[in-house]
């Protein structure tokens, strides 16, 4: 019995944890858009203005949990060279660049 309880008491620990860790997952992904947004238009003139918004959703889709605290931390100090580099670090990926191919169509827009 006190095993069972044990047991549950545990396993509602653990999907607390999980929950909170969405939420901070969520948190760093919604701060990081932002910075993605401005680096692109920034930074990457040759991205035009109506793959912006589809583009930053495929690079923070596809950076890992180092590079969103990187992109979130960003948000706060601001955008350094390091930032952009991290974003390159991104865009060259063969999943990043997958997502970019299906979001142009799916703006109107061919690459």
């Amino acid at each position: 019995m006190l095993r069972t309880v044990l047991i549950a008491a545990s396993l509602t620990a653990l999907t607390a944890c999980v929950e909170v860790q969405q939420v901070v997952d969520d948190t760093a992904r919604q701060g990081s858009k932002g910075v993605v947004t401005e680096i692109l238009a920034t930074r990457f003139p040759q991205v035009p203005k109506q793959l912006i918004t589809p583009f930053t959703d495929c690079i923070i889709d596809n950076a890992d949990a180092l590079e969103l605290r990187e992109l979130a931390r960003a948000a706060v100090v601001g955008v350094e060279d390091t930032t952009t580099g991290t974003v390159r670090t991104i865009l060259s990926r063969p999943e990043t660049r997958s997502c970019l191919l299906a979001a142009a169509p799916a703006a109107g827009m061919t690459l």
